[in-house]
């Protein structure tokens, strides 16, 4: 769990501090670096030390467990997809004007902005939910220059020092930012209130969550996002941005709304509209996540073991 540099060890102080110092000076190096060469480039770099990092490991790890089908090619071919878009990601996410004018060039598409729009009209709040896809970025940007009220909810990072840099790129897309925890959801919750939007990162391993199927596996996923949208009587959209074939421009899609119902049910229809999403398109979800936590050798009750006869393809 993220904490404040006063509670790390002085290893740890020494090692976090570091990583911010390499980071930040790659980061600032790139910006050097025109925009269209810059992208490409920062996901080269995060191409050469994946290995070196345990990404591909990782990456291994996690399609043994969800795609046994897959053959030793496709998933070399994935461990360099993957690294190739969080580097073009990671780039992005610190390029400012530059990414903001390809966000806003984007064509925007799916059932699911009638929806919003019509929410719009009516002063009804929305809840956004995206996943580790693409540039889940994009898709807020592109929102926020349409003129949308977006709020986001973000997740501390581990690292103190290199959190608040983290912290001062995202907001600059869009305002008001929400950190994890008690403080924020009390904003959060005040923000819909009035009518706002907001987005939400879903696809991450969610203490106090409920263990639902992606990909045929049990992940702990949290609830809260169809929770909200209930209790506020937000219409409940998963939204996308999808790397096009340039690799610097994007589509940002937004699946139909998920009718109110319970929360378990809405949130296994999100985490069942993203595995249809990333199963058209493998590399652009973030597979470095320990989505399946804490459950990869140890056989769920309720999820069959998945082998390379009945998995899907």
């Amino acid at each position: 769990m993220p904490v404040a540099p006063s509670e790390l060890t002085f290893s740890q102080r020494a090692k976090y501090f570091g990583v911010n110092i390499l980071l930040r000076s790659l980061i600032g190096g790139l910006k050097l670096i025109p925009y269209r060469l810059r992208v490409p480039a920062m996901g080269w770099v995060l191409r050469q030390i994946a290995p070196l990092v345990g990404f591909h490991k990782r990456v291994r790890r996690n399609l043994a467990y969800t795609r046994p089908d897959l053959s030793p090619t496709e998933i070399e071919q994935l461990c360099h997809q993957v690294a190739d878009n969080v580097g073009r990601t990671v780039a992005e996410l610190y390029a400012g004007a530059p990414f903001w004018a390809r966000a806003r060039a984007a064509q925007i598409s799916g059932p699911g902005l009638k929806a919003l729009e019509e929410a719009h009209a009516a002063g009804r709040p929305a809840v956004l939910v995206t996943g580790h896809f693409g540039n889940y970025d994009a898709a807020r940007s592109k929102l926020v220059q349409m003129g949308f009220n977006m709020g986001s909810l973000y997740r501390r990072m581990a690292n103190p020092y290199f959190n608040d840099h983290y912290v001062k790129a995202i907001s600059a897309t869009g305002k008001p930012m929400f950190e994890q925890g008690k403080r924020g959801m009390v904003e959060m919750v005040r923000h819909l209130k009035s009518g706002g939007n907001i987005a939400i990162v879903a696809d991450m391993h969610a203490q106090g969550g409920e263990y639902l199927p992606f990909f045929g596996r049990p992940a702990l996923t949290s609830t809260v996002p169809a929770e909200l949208a209930l209790k506020y009587n937000a219409v409940f959209i998963p939204v996308y941005g999808l790397r096009q074939e340039n690799g610097l421009d994007f589509e940002v899609i937004l699946s139909d709304a998920i009718p109110h119902s319970d929360p378990v049910t809405m949130t296994q229809a999100v985490c069942d509209d993203l595995e249809r999403r990333v199963r058209q398109n493998m590399g652009q979800w973030f597979w470095v996540h320990r989505r399946w936590k804490p459950v990869h050798d140890t056989p769920h009750p309720d999820f069959p073991t998945a082998s390379a006869e009945t998995a899907d393809p």
